[in-house]
């Protein structure tokens, strides 16, 4: 591992302290490209205009037609957090707006697959719905929507994810990566598209006077579920999801969430009032991701619409129960995984560039769990396929890809695609995370060349994991009141959180647990406790190690800790 100081304009550091930033964020923020205080400023006037994504005229008047002719509107949705919370959006904002047949469909993760299929546009149809929505999907659905419109339906797609080289042609879309769109954020997520297109309708309805007698509907409401879904999905934090995510969590702490939200953070064991980007993470997106991997996301997004407090707490505890079995689940497959992708290592001397590993034990289900895992400890791109469970395809395998920096795997996919056609039946999705289907024959087929298209398009340089980091941390900034003010930031993807690295002292170390490594360090003259979840091995008396700061609670003691993320290699 190389640990790697980020670089900081000391001059734009000056002048955000001097625009009231404190010294130590002003520091972090400058170090993450912010250069004014402007982009410091959330609030909801400086958000993008809806009118710079392109198609979103025609889908608000696509919605508004439908709602004036009260047809019945279906929303077709994602089985993932992201899926999950813009179809909560949609479904509630159109209500809001006037919508008085709203309901979803979302699809089956085994029997459906992913996106608008013409199985699904079939279901729609047969059900009477008028006008079909897709949140989170669609912009790779061709013949799922050309089915619906062939059965009457019409069809607008909301979505995020790169288009291939065909598009579909609904009555309307939106989607900020679809050619000749000028958005500039590209990293909205599917809830923020949502968002944007009931923005543009609210619009369009106000300016036909729909709001002249009465007040207009409070879209703001449904921000902390447009932060849940952007955190979760693991986009981009640009400066305007970091706004987005930021109006979302300040409404959760003052307790301005739906009911469904506030019984997750009771099931997690987490307290709203201190809501951080770290609960979507890694508390609430998980549980709700659990139902689409193990059971049905209809749990979840249920409890996302419900208003009722009790029903929403009966969901979010069987939300958590799936998500302890995902847990074991994960766990098991974790450790074949790795034995196989080490297998892999051993068998070449070193790893390879890329890897991907199948057995026929695994659950489709948590693959993306356990490649991300994979590609966390070998820092290389990684495909983890399972048997499909699909009735009449158990000879196709489906894999969820997970990429390093400097790969950009849905690209890699489309280049495989090009020089070995048929092997990839299926596949689509970001530069960070991918999936695709392939035949089971064909196994060994996608490793070798997935393995090569990574060993022609990746360096020595890419291959070794780099851990940027804030540098030193001065002594007077670990105090748990500074712990609590980083934790009120919006950090993510592409705005990692505060990790800082220096040398230090081990004091004292053991294992807790059987896989961590309990610490004491003396960190600038001060023994200060420590954590490294995950390593077994000890350390050298002295280290050089990176970071992150937490607090630790124990009998209402309240004490600083450093979280170990690495050490730098010898």
């Amino acid at each position: 591992m190389k640990i790697i100081e980020r670089e900081i304009s000391q001059a734009q550091v000056d002048a955000l302290v001097q625009n009231g930033v404190a010294p130590l964020l002003a520091r972090l923020f400058a170090a993450r490209g912010v250069q004014s205080p402007q982009e410091l400023d959330t609030g909801l006037q400086h958000l993008l205009p809806p009118s710079g994504l392109k198609g979103i005229e025609a889908a608000a008047q696509l919605l508004a037609q439908a709602i004036a002719a009260q047809q019945r509107i279906c929303i077709v949705a994602d089985y993932d957090c992201d899926g999950a919370t813009a179809c909560a959006v949609a479904v509630r904002g159109l209500r809001m707006l006037g919508a008085q047949h709203v309901s979803y469909e979302v699809p089956d993760r085994v029997q459906d697959g992913y996106g608008l299929s013409p199985a699904i546009a079939r279901r729609v149809a047969a059900q009477g719905y008028g006008l079909l929505v897709t949140v989170d999907n669609g912009i790779g659905s061709i013949a799922g929507v050309r089915e619906a419109q062939r059965l009457g339906l019409q069809v607008l797609v909301t979505d995020h994810h790169l288009p291939g080289a065909e598009l579909p042609t609904p009555e309307a879309m939106v989607n900020p990566n679809q050619p000749g769109c000028s958005f500039a954020s590209k990293s909205l997520a599917g809830v923020g598209v949502m968002f944007y297109v009931l923005l543009q309708l609210r619009a369009l309805l106000r300016e036909r006077g729909a709001y002249a007698a009465a007040p207009q509907p409070k879209l703001d409401t449904l921000l902390p579920l447009v932060a849940l879904g952007t955190v979760a999905d693991v986009v981009r934090l640009d400066t305007n999801n970091r706004r987005l995510v930021d109006q979302g969590l300040l409404r959760i702490r003052k307790g301005h969430m739906p009911a469904g939200m506030r019984a997750l953070y009771q099931a997690a064991g987490k307290t709203w009032q201190q809501a951080s980007t770290q609960d979507f993470g890694f508390a609430l997106g998980p549980r709700i991701n659990a139902a689409g991997r193990l059971a049905d996301m209809t749990i979840g997004i249920e409890c996302l619409l419900t208003d009722d407090f009790g029903q929403a707490l009966e969901l979010a505890q069987a939300l958590d129960r799936i998500n302890r079995q995902r847990q074991h689940l994960e766990g098991d497959m974790r450790q074949q995984a790795f034995a196989l992708a080490e297998g892999l290592c051993q068998d070449s001397g070193s790893a390879p560039a890329a890897i991907s590993v199948f057995d026929p034990e695994f659950h489709e289900g948590v693959v993306g769990i356990v490649a991300s895992r994979i590609k966390d400890r070998l820092h290389r791109p990684t495909f983890v396929f399972a048997a499909s469970q699909a009735e009449g395809k158990t000879h196709e395998l489906k894999g969820s890809g997970r990429s390093i920096p400097g790969f950009h795997l849905r690209d890699a996919l489309d280049l495989l695609a090009k020089r070995h056609p048929d092997v990839l039946l299926r596949f689509g999705g970001h530069a960070m995370a991918a999936g695709c289907t392939i035949r089971m024959e064909h196994f060994e087929r996608f490793s070798s060349a997935f393995a090569q298209v990574a060993q022609e398009l990746l360096s020595a340089d890419v291959l070794t994991r780099c851990l940027h980091t804030d540098g030193a941390l001065p002594a007077e900034f670990r105090h748990s009141a500074v712990v609590e003010q980083l934790n009120l930031q919006v950090w993510g993807q592409g705005f990692e959180p505060p990790t800082f690295s220096e040398d230090m002292e081990i004091v004292s170390q053991r294992l807790v647990g059987e896989k961590h490594l309990k610490l004491q360090l003396r960190h600038q003259g001060e023994v200060v406790d420590g954590i490294w979840f995950g390593r077994t091995e000890p350390l050298d008396a002295w280290e050089h190690l990176a970071f992150r700061l937490d607090i630790n609670e124990w009998k209402g003691e309240r004490k600083v800790q450093f979280l170990v993320e690495g050490a730098l290699q010898s």
